[in-house]
């Protein structure tokens, strides 16, 4: 059964008219209610984060900042815009994603439904809606608790600039991304491989606009999943923007419901084979109605067998064959694939 966590100050993160919005959360929730999904998934209220686990990730300085463009209602930058309790909020985010990888001991899985997102936040700036990188503070917070190894896959429409940051010279936390390209935030090119020790631990896959269900499951059947498999993590964690759904206002792809569905049942499986144990993020996803069913159909993906889609090379573009094979030439450096 996975645990999904949520709290009701997360609706708090004020940011007026603006598309990361406290109804894209708060209408997920109604739709998961009257799917009934919390009759046997109930809802785990997380606590906030302590400030010593957002700085395994955060400089003091911006953490303090935040704060004090929070309490003054200053907007971090032109994109990320704050109210008087959005550092709780986010503090609140970082707690769910923290609490998350506390509930996979007793049920393998959770789901944190958590606001404001945090994959574009990097150590001393806010970016693209994100003030705390939750992911990332996850990510430190499982390897306090003896998770040596861990995997971020991150599947929002826009690249995880700020996961990649953090962890870019580190051979401990493997980061990949499917992203749109070119797009924001501009990083996410595939030769950005990592740093050092870190070299080979960092994989993107850049596709191109109007991807579908099947040019995304072809990336996971052919990349994602082998290299995951030799990786062999502790935890798995999911940046799980839905942005990349069709009609989404700022995604340009042409992912389902389903299709998303698609990718959670490729996580599970690679969580089967490998350590038992992932977690779900929120991240992006604008257009309400499609958030809440592909949130719902997530769930219920996770929570059942993986039936993985037999690949068929001619349901997908040229450019993204190309673009694979590109990948897998760079990446066989250091994986079998």
């Amino acid at each position: 059964m996975t645990s999904i966590i949520y709290h009701p100050d997360y609706l708090k993160h004020n940011t007026g008219n603006h598309p990361e919005s406290s109804i894209r959360l708060s209408h997920a929730i109604d739709y998961l209610e009257k799917q009934d999904v919390f009759k046997n998934h109930p809802l785990i209220e997380p606590n906030t984060a302590e400030i010593s686990q957002i700085q395994t990730i955060h400089t003091p300085d911006y953490i303090k900042k935040v704060e004090y463009h929070c309490n003054n209602e200053i907007p971090l930058d032109p994109d990320t815009i704050v109210s008087k309790d959005s550092y709780r909020a986010a503090l609140l985010a970082a707690g769910g994603s923290i609490r998350a990888v506390n509930e996979t001991y007793t049920n393998n899985s959770a789901f944190a439904l958590v606001r404001p997102p945090g994959h574009h936040a990097e150590s001393d700036r806010s970016k693209g809606f994100c003030l705390f990188n939750n992911v990332a503070i996850a990510a430190k917070y499982a390897q306090s608790q003896g998770m040596k190894r861990v995997l971020i896959i991150d599947w929002d429409v826009h690249h995880g600039n700020g996961s990649q940051h953090s962890f870019y010279s580190d051979s401990t936390i493997m980061y990949m991304s499917i992203h749109r390209y070119p797009w924001f935030p501009g990083t996410g090119w595939m030769d950005e491989t990592g740093f050092g020790k870190g070299e080979g631990y960092n994989i993107n896959v850049p596709l191109f606009a109007g991807s579908t269900d099947n040019e995304y499951a072809y990336v996971f059947d052919k990349i994602f999943m082998p290299v995951a498999l030799q990786f062999q993590p502790d935890i798995i964690m999911v940046s799980a923007g839905m942005d990349a759904q069709e009609n989404d206002m700022l995604g340009g792809m042409q992912l389902t419901s389903e299709g998303f569905a698609t990718l959670a049942g490729y996580i599970k499986r690679i969580a089967d084979l490998t350590c038992k144990q992932f977690i779900l993020v929120l991240e992006g996803g604008y257009q309400h109605e499609k958030l809440a069913e592909s949130i719902y159909q997530v769930i219920m993906a996770i929570n059942s067998e993986p039936h993985l889609p037999e690949i068929q090379k001619n349901n997908v573009s040229e450019n993204v064959l190309k673009r694979v094979d590109e990948i897998i030439g760079i990446q066989r450096q250091w994986w079998n694939i």
